[in-house]
């Protein structure tokens, strides 16, 4: 039995962007590769900004995904648990009351700044008489609770950055009790970590400094802190932080607005950082097998869309029918059948694509006759029925003969006049799903539904 248990731990408060997705991805793919356990947490204690529709939008994008789990948590069930370990770090002297207002907070942060110093906090709550706390009470000050951390060094191997160091001293007690007595995401995530038995944590390396307290949080507790990895930042293709729109992209937005195929999105951001190459998967399966998350470097990965757009457009391609006939049928092309996909499928970009050749195929379309004596010819010459897909080398063997023409001049007029495009599927494939009756109609420049 495998010991790995992880989790991954958004919370509720808007829709699943494109960091949390890798984060998830990253995490299950570990948990599935070492036969472990996958927990999926809802940090939820922020009560006033979590919300059942961002809850519902992870869970089902997850499931588009493919990210099963073992297990499900909610942080909001678990506020007594929360409340029992506060109780026992106030008695160990870990946790401490502060009075000061925000306010004084940001002016004690400016001086410190406008003196070249760091904005670590002077612990002058500790130093409070009680007669000074009994003001601040009569006043109706309610007081934040800050972690006592030993100024002691705080070392981890991390799987993804390797062996890193934060002197105590050159850190913030952080705050974990707001003034309302709402435990913040700091306590909760630890308490959570322990109680469930997590053996590895898979975040951002916006949270490198935060690990350091947590460290000193988990010894506080009489528990061996897990082993971290912290991923870089994904940056733009240029190598700069990620534009807004890429940035806050979400799962429902690849999912919805973009129309992209889920293996698409996780075959990116399977390997976006690491040293295996970035290739289109259509399973899970082999990314489970191969996947390793020593070979994630610290270098900021980029994160290009007309990569993630090529990878969509291969995995399309490469779809069987009897893979997509269900999706098909669902987009309202029941009768589209295995012929029409494996002569459709090298032109897609995206699923939705098939639809513009659907309409091309059955109709109605505006041909394109700039050169009507040509076309007018090219009907007269029509080969006679039934049709194979060689009737197109036939038909344009005679007209070749016959007015000679080649290359771009003797196809694209053809083209354009059965399709009203420039560009398309191969023509003895497409003439032959048009059919003969539509296929003399757009010569004949018919306005009627063709």
């Amino acid at each position: 039995m495998s010991t790995v248990k992880v989790r991954f731990a958004p919370s509720p408060t808007g829709y699943l962007h494109a960091g949390n997705v890798r984060t998830a991805v990253v995490t299950w793919l570990f948990a599935r590769s070492q036969g472990g356990h996958f927990l999926l947490r809802i940090d939820d204690t922020d009560t006033e900004r979590s919300k059942a529709e961002y809850e519902e939008d992870i869970e089902s994008a997850m499931v588009w995904l493919g990210l099963d789990w073992d297990e499900k948590a909610r942080q909001r069930d678990r506020f007594d648990r929360y409340e029992e370990v506060i109780e026992q770090l106030k008695a160990d002297g870990r946790l401490y009351a502060c009075y000061e207002t925000p306010d004084e907070l940001a002016l004690k942060r400016k001086a410190l700044l406008s003196r070249g110093l760091p904005p670590i906090y002077d612990r002058a709550a500790l130093e409070l008489t009680d007669a000074q706390i009994a003001k601040h009470e009569a006043e109706g000050r309610k007081p934040h609770w800050r972690f006592k951390l030993n100024h002691d060094p705080i070392e981890w191997d991390d799987m993804v950055r390797g062996a890193v160091k934060f002197e105590g001293s050159d850190l913030s007690d952080p705050v974990l009790i707001r003034e309302n007595g709402v435990p913040l995401y700091h306590l909760c995530s630890v308490i959570d970590d322990m109680d469930y038995d997590i053996t590895h944590v898979m975040r951002g390396e916006d949270h490198v400094s935060n690990t350091a307290a947590h460290i000193q949080m988990f010894e506080a507790m009489g528990h061996k802190p897990p082993v971290f990895a912290h991923l870089p930042m994904i940056s733009d293709k240029e190598g700069g932080k990620l534009s807004k729109r890429l940035g806050s992209m979400s799962a429902r937005d690849f999912r919805d607005n973009e129309k992209l195929e889920p293996m698409a999105i996780v075959s990116l951001l399977a390997r976006l950082g690491s040293a295996d190459p970035i290739v289109p998967f259509s399973s899970l399966e082999p990314l489970i097998k191969e996947f390793d998350l020593t070979k994630f470097s610290k270098g900021a990965p980029k994160f290009d869309m007309d990569e993630l757009l090529r990878l969509n457009q291969k995995i399309i391609q490469d779809t069987p029918f009897e893979d997509v006939n269900v999706r098909l049928a669902n987009m309202g092309m029941e009768d589209l059948d295995e012929g029409f996909w494996n002569a459709v499928r090298p032109n897609l970009h995206k699923l939705e694509d098939i639809k513009d050749w659907w309409q091309v195929a059955k109709g109605p379309v505006e041909p394109i006759i700039e050169d009507e004596a040509y076309v007018t010819l090219a009907l007269e010459m029509l080969p006679a029925e039934p049709w194979t897909e060689e009737t197109w080398s036939e038909w344009t063997g005679k007209l070749k003969e016959a007015t000679g023409r080649k290359g771009k001049e003797l196809f694209m007029p053809l083209r354009q006049a059965l399709t009203g495009m420039s560009h398309g599927p191969e023509m003895p494939l497409m003439m032959t799903l048009i059919g003969p009756e539509k296929v003399k109609n757009r010569l004949s420049k018919s306005r009627k539904a063709a």
